[in-house]
């Protein structure tokens, strides 16, 4: 008697409603509602599966994050990137001459690339000190790096890596599509000497310079013994 009594009332209020909505609408029938509601249900279902899938991805890069990581003795990955100063530069080309170093950060402009990169400049003649080439580099485009190292001026190339391959290759890629700011000491015979995570943009040059020292890395001829 109570299911046949709801259905009863659940006629009175369609017969009330018109056969079309002013607004477009389907008329307001049980058929209807529980459509509606199976459609809103299976909506929900799909969005909680596309965010499950996310965060899976999103785990998955966590956890294997590392399992090609860079490491010390390993060879370094070659390399051919544009710079900031109109020309191109390969690691190759310093095999068996320099040592390299690599400062990847994680976008131009912002305030902590922008200290590391003034610091660089601005203290730069500690790192000459030592028999190297240094770099600062970003998958930003080209000439977002150009702009960059002109308003910093940076007295040293600022590679672009756009297509994001070398960042890959260097296992500097964050998940989110940016270079992590990590610093890639590379030796004259070509291995990595050194990855460094660990880096405060207010004294990257000093702490750069100093790393150097501690890895071994010829000075200069030239080089003054007491700087500055």
């Amino acid at each position: 008697m109570f299911m046949l009594a709801q259905q009863v009332a659940a006629n009175r209020v369609v017969q009330r409603v018109p056969a079309r909505h002013p607004a477009g609408r389907l008329p307001l029938t049980l058929n209807n509602v529980i459509h509606t509601m199976e459609k809103n249900m299976l909506q929900n279902l799909v969005n909680t599966r596309t965010w499950a899938r996310w965060i899976s991805r999103l785990a998955l890069a966590c956890l294997c994050g590392n399992a090609a990581a860079l490491t010390e003795g390993q060879a370094a990955p070659d390399f051919e990137l544009p710079a900031s100063d109109g020309k191109t530069y390969r690691l190759s080309d310093y095999r068996g001459k320099q040592a390299v170093v690599i400062a990847w950060f994680p976008k131009a402009y912002t305030y902590g690339c922008t200290i590391e990169c003034k610091s660089l400049a601005e203290n730069g003649n500690l790192i000459r000190q030592y028999d190297v080439t240094y770099f600062m580099a970003s998958v930003d485009p080209l000439n977002e790096i150009k702009g960059f190292a002109t308003e910093t001026n940076a007295d040293f190339p600022l590679l672009s890596d756009e297509n994001k391959k070398v960042a890959k290759a260097y296992d500097v890629l964050h998940f989110l599509g940016f270079a992590k700011r990590h610093t890639i000491y590379i030796g004259k015979d070509g291995q990595v000497l050194k990855v460094d995570t660990d880096i405060n943009p207010e004294t990257s040059a000093e702490d750069m310079a100093a790393t150097l020292g501690r890895l071994g890395v010829a000075r200069r001829p030239d080089a003054q013994v007491n700087p500055r």
